[in-house]
C-alpha cells in the first residue's frame, strides 16, 4: 500500500511525558503507526516476531489480504489478470506500473525472449553438483553465479542495470530450473526456443529430449502461465523480505535473489509445495485414489502426526 499524508497521531506513554506518533492512512488496507522515532524519543524498541503487525515499507506493487482472499497487482484483482492477461503482461505491470499496449508487449516479450539463454559456461559450473543434489541447492548456486557472468547489470544504483537485471532474471530463471532438473535426471540440457511462449518454452526445456519432437500441450501451457501469474508477487512474504534485506546492503540483484531462493527453500515457505508433492506421492504409493479416504481419516485423528499439506494456509 502507499501512504497518504498523516491526519492523526497516537499518543504513547510509559509513565514519562507522552510521545505523539503519526498515523498514516494507506490507499488500501489498515492504517499504520509511524514508529521510526520511537527509540530516539523513548529508548524503547517494538517487539513483533514474524512482522505480524509491522509493515517494513510502503509499496505500490502488491496488496494481499489472505483472510478476505484478496490479491492485487498494481490495483488489479488477481482473478482479472489470470483471466485476461498472460504472465509476461503481468511482469510488465509489476515492473512498470501499467499493463502494456500491443507495441509495448511486443517489445517486452522480445526482450525477455532474447535473454532466455544462459552463458554456456554455466553447464560446466553445474557439474560441480552431485546428481542427487536438492534442486533448490542447485538454484541457489546458479542464481548467485549469474553475477559472475553478467557484470554489466549488477549496479543497483543504475536504473538501466536494474532493468536489465530484472529482464535477465525473468528470462533465465525457467532455463536454470530446467537445467537443474535435466541434470538430476541425467538428460541433456534443452535450449530454449524463441518461437514459443514463456510457459511453453519452460515446458519444452523441461520435458523435450533430442530423441523426438516435443509438442507443447496448450492446456498445460495456459495452466502453467496462470500459475506463474498467481505466484508473481505476494507482498511482504519471507523471500521478498529476505531479498529486500540483502538489497539494503547494496549487494547486486543476482546475489539478493539467490538469498530469496534460499529462503524460499524452507518448509515454512515455498518448501511447503515440495512437502505437498511428497504427500501426494506417498498417497499414490500407498494405494492411490482408493487410499484417500483412509488418509483423510488419519489427518482428522488428533493422535496422528500426519498433516494435510498444500490445501490452504495453516491459518
Amino acid at each position: 500500500m502507499k501512504l497518504a499524508d498523516n491526519k492523526a497521531t497516537i499518543s504513547f506513554s510509559n509513565g514519562t511525558p507522552s510521545v505523539d506518533l503519526p498515523v498514516y492512512q494507506g490507499t488500501v488496507g489498515p492504517d499504520v503507526v509511524d514508529i521510526r522515532k520511537l527509540y530516539a524519543q523513548t529508548g524503547m524498541f517494538t517487539y513483533d516476531p514474524g512482522f505480524m503487525s509491522t509493515a517494513a515499507t510502503q509499496s505500490a506493487i502488491t496488496y494481499i489480504d489472505g483472510d478476505k482472499g484478496e490479491l492485487l497487482y498494481r490495483g488489479y484483482p488477481i482473478e482479472q489478470l489470470a483471466t485476461n492477461c498472460d504472465y509476461l503482461e503481468t511482469c510488465h505491470l509489476l515492473l512498470y506500473g501499467e499493463l502494456p499496449d500491443a507495441s509495448q508487449k511486443s517489445d517486452f516479450v522480445g526482450r525477455v525472449t532474447n535473454h532466455t539463454m544462459v552463458h554456456e559456461q554455466l553447464q560446466y559450473f553445474m557439474r560441480g553438483f552431485r546428481r542427487d543434489a536438492h534442486p533448490m541447492a542447485i538454484m541457489t548456486g546458479l542464481v548467485g553465479a549469474l553475477s559472475a557472468f553478467y557484470h554489466d547489470s549488477t549496479d543497483i544504483n543504475n536504473p538501466e542495470h536494474r532493468e536489465i537485471a530484472a529482464i535477465r532474471l525473468i528470462a533465465k530463471m525457467p532455463t536454470l530450473v530446467s537445467m537443474a532438473y535435466k541434470y538430476t535426471v541425467g538428460q541433456p540440457y534443452v535450449y530454449p526456443r524463441n518461437d514459443l511462449s514463456y510457459a511453453g518454452n519452460f515446458l519444452h526445456t523441461m520435458f523435450a529430449t533430442p530423441c523426438e519432437e516435443y509438442k507443447v500441450n496448450p492446456v498445460l501451457e495456459r495452466a502453467l502461465d496462470r500459475i506463474f501469474i498467481l505466484h508473481a508477487d505476494h507482498e511482504q512474504n519471507a523471500s521478498t523480505s529476505t531479498v529486500r534485506l540483502c538489497g539494503s546492503s547494496g549487494t547486486n540483484p543476482f546475489a539478493a535473489i539467490a538469498a530469496g531462493v534460499a529462503c524460499l527453500w524452507g518448509p515454512a515457505h515455498g518448501g511447503a509445495n515440495e512437502a505437498a508433492l511428497n504427500m501426494l506421492t506417498d498417497i499414490q504409493k500407498n494405494g492411490g485414489v482408493e487410499n484417500i479416504g483412509e488418509f483423510i481419516k488419519q489427518i482428522k485423528d488428533k493422535n496422528s502426526t500426519d498433516k494435510l499439506i498444500g490445501f490452504g494456509h495453516r491459518d
